[in-house]
Formats: structure tokens, sequence, C-alpha cells
């Protein structure tokens, strides 16, 4: 049993020093395929790929219509006023998911509660 690190023949580490001794690390090849899988490789990715987020919390919201009201209109509203949308009936809703529009669909009832039936789906660049 040694009692001391004295004892030992170590040379002394800072931390800061790169190790002369190492061998050189390799410069890494592509696959024998000659291909190197990148995130814009969106091909091969599937479902099972977003298990780990399948948990975060996101808002979704359902916006049936909007309008603009000066504070004077907005002051007088009581209950049974009527407010006036810039949508017609049976005109499609926007669905948004956190404040960015990812489709549009149609109000329906699902046991005496609204619900949002999806119609399209919203690509990126495809908001109007």
């Amino acid at each position: 049993m040694m009692s001391e690190d004295s004892d030992l023949d170590l040379p002394q580490f800072d931390g800061n020093e790169p190790d002369a001794d190492a061998a050189p690390v390799p410069a890494t090849k592509p696959p024998a395929g000659g291909s190197v899988a990148t995130l814009a490789d969106e091909d091969e990715k599937t479902a099972g790929d977003l298990t780990p987020v399948f948990d975060v919390p996101v808002n979704v919201s359902a916006v049936l219509g909007k309008t603009h009201i000066d504070i004077n209109s907005l002051l007088k509203l009581k209950s049974g006023s009527v407010v006036e949308l810039d949508r017609k009936v049976g005109e499609a809703i926007d669905i948004y998911v956190n404040n960015r529009l990812v489709a549009r669909g149609e109000v329906v009832v699902v046991d005496e509660r609204l619900g949002v039936t999806m119609t399209e789906i919203i690509k990126d660049g495809d908001s109007q």
C-alpha cells in the first residue's frame, strides 16, 4: 500500500496544457456509402424522432374572427352586446399553436362542448 503521492512518479498537469504524448485524434470520415446524415435529411425522419418533445405543453387557440373598436365603444359593451367580427358564417376559423398559424378548420359540437375540426394544414409561408 502506498503512503503518499510523492512516491508516485506522475507528471505535473494543470489542465491547460495539451498532453504531448497523446495520440492525435484522427479526422472523421463519412460512412462507406459516402453520405453523412444532416439535419437537412428530412426524408429519413419519423414521428419517433420527436419522442423527446411529446410532453412539451403548447398553447392552442381557435380564432373565430377579429375586429377593431375604439376604447369608447369597448367601454359601452354590456351583457347582450353584439361584437361583429371579420368572418362570415361558415367561413373557416384560424387555429394557432403558440401564436403561429398552423391550420384552418370548422367549429363542431362534441358532447355539448365546442371543438374544432381541422380542414386545412398551413405550411410555412402559406398564411393567407
